[in-house]
């Protein structure tokens, strides 16, 4: 397992979500992103992607859904606070939870835009 880790000071959190994760907020000692999504098959998608990358990261979040939406929180237990680990792992969700790949050109086009029947994500 990984060394301890030291809880940032509440300030630095702040200043760093504005700078490096400007959808995430601080509230309650967590870091958390709300995503919005257009339906059950989104917001399970949305959860499965999470759970995939804090499985391979170790690191674990809390995680509330709806119809519409899904909620991620991220606290370093061990640390009763934010770390560097929190960053990462929300930079990396952040990354691949809002990937649009048509919007990159080449041959991975995306979902079709003009029909909400494969909508799934709402993107910021």
């Amino acid at each position: 397992m990984s060394k301890e880790e030291k809880a940032l000071p509440e300030n630095e959190v702040v200043e760093r979500l504005g700078r490096e994760l400007p959808h995430w907020r601080y509230e309650n000692g967590w870091i958390r992103r709300r995503y919005k999504t257009h339906s059950w098959k989104g917001t399970l998608m949305v959860i499965n992607t999470v759970g995939h990358l804090a499985e391979a990261a170790w690191h674990h979040p809390d995680i509330a859904a709806s119809y519409a939406w899904v909620e991620v929180k991220l606290m370093t237990h061990t640390a009763k606070g934010i770390t560097d680990k929190d960053f990462d792992l929300a930079k990396k969700i952040e990354e691949v939870v809002g990937w649009r790949p048509g919007k990159e050109g080449g041959p991975l086009e995306g979902t079709p835009e003009t029909d909400q029947r494969f909508a799934y994500i709402k993107y910021d």
